[in-house]
């Protein structure tokens, strides 16, 4: 059976932030291996035992939110938890056992929100980790405010839509033909350099 401790150290301990984003099919595999079974078991509900604590709250956002995008890249399932992994981020973040939990691995309850496809839950990621993270939260604020971004146009991520099954609008095919989330990253990167550049003329 799988633990808290389980996933935080396999997480925090043996893997480095350069990992919890790449997209690499032997490390996918690995996370499969490991952590499928008590995915299963969260997305049954019989994980609750682990929401009542902050690290067994974090351990279970990773598990849902975080393993599954590894476990079923480029598929519905993918998301399949999503909306249990943004409950528990909602019910911690509320209850500030976000804040029991250091840098960086704190930013783990707000990537439900920026995972969401819901504008305020958009708008309070940007908010909490301009306000909560501010030793590490600086490449996280970028993509916090580039999700919230294609949320604004869109009200959902088409770069999605094939996984889930969901048809393409001319104006999402357009954002994915010029780059899409790529795209939209670079755009609050350059609006920041242009900020920046403003300030110090």
């Amino acid at each position: 059976m799988v633990t808290p401790d389980d996933v935080l150290s396999f997480w925090l301990d043996e893997c480095q932030p350069a990992d919890w984003y790449k997209s690499d099919p032997d490390f996918d595999a690995m996370i499969t291996d490991r952590f499928a079974d008590a995915w299963r078991l969260a997305h049954e509900g019989a994980l609750g035992l682990w929401l009542t604590y902050p690290s067994g709250t974090l351990a279970y956002i990773i598990l849902t939110d975080q393993f599954p995008r590894n476990m079923f890249r480029d598929t519905g399932q993918a998301f399949a938890t999503d909306q249990v992994a943004l409950a528990a981020a909602k019910m911690a973040i509320d209850r500030d056992w976000d804040m029991k939990i250091d840098e960086p691995a704190r930013q783990f309850f707000y990537l439900p929100l920026m995972h969401s496809e819901n504008l305020c839950d958009q708008d309070r990621a940007v908010r909490l980790i301009h306000s909560r993270m501010p030793a590490t939260g600086a490449h996280n604020q970028d993509h916090a405010c580039a999700h919230r971004a294609v949320i604004r146009d869109f009200g959902r991520f088409p770069y999605r839509n094939a996984a889930l099954g969901r048809r393409t609008t001319p104006p999402e095919q357009a954002f994915l033909d010029a780059g899409g989330y790529r795209a939209a990253i670079q755009a609050v990167q350059g609006a920041a350099d242009s900020h920046d550049l403003a300030a110090s003329s």
